[in-house]
């Protein structure tokens, strides 16, 4: 199902000038980089539509109702968090991300938050050292081989 949203989102995404199967094919740091930060400026926009959904003013009169944060409107909410979707799959595509591999390294990411919490995870003491091993299959290898074969000086 996650493979199809990325398809039809790579066909919307063609058809507006971003071709996310030819970045793939063709990996241009600059051209990625600005496609990256229009969606996240999109993101971005996204979210405070969807924070507009619920009286979050700590000044308004229903935050003084003891309402703060309710949702007011839930359909509209719902509207936005698929655009976020949107959103979500086209930053995942600029960084050439297929829906295989964002599940990869959802699984990977998903054991290190649980070995967090685990440990009593404080941000006091945050490390990110536990994020480095969270590669897609293949990049460890072909990162070793890289190594090996680079000249040493």
């Amino acid at each position: 199902m996650l493979a199809e949203l990325f398809q039809l989102q790579a066909e919307l995404n063609r058809r507006i000038g971003f071709d996310t199967a030819a970045l793939k094919a063709d990996p241009d740091p600059l051209v990625a980089g600005r496609w990256l930060n229009d969606y996240i400026a999109a993101a971005s926009n996204e979210l405070e539509e969807l924070r507009d959904c619920t009286f979050w003013k700590h000044w308004c009169a229903e935050a003084r109702q003891g309402r703060r944060f309710e949702i007011h409107d839930l359909q509209n909410a719902r509207v936005e968090i698929i655009d976020l979707l949107f959103f979500w799959i086209s930053l995942a595509q600029c960084v050439g991300l297929s829906a295989e591999d964002v599940v990869q390294l959802y699984r990977k990411k998903l054991d290190v938050n649980h070995r967090r919490q685990d440990a009593n995870y404080s941000m006091q003491g945050k490390d990110e050292q536990d994020n480095k091993g969270i590669t897609l299959e293949g990049e460890e290898t072909q990162k070793r081989k890289n190594a090996e074969t680079e000249p040493r000086p």
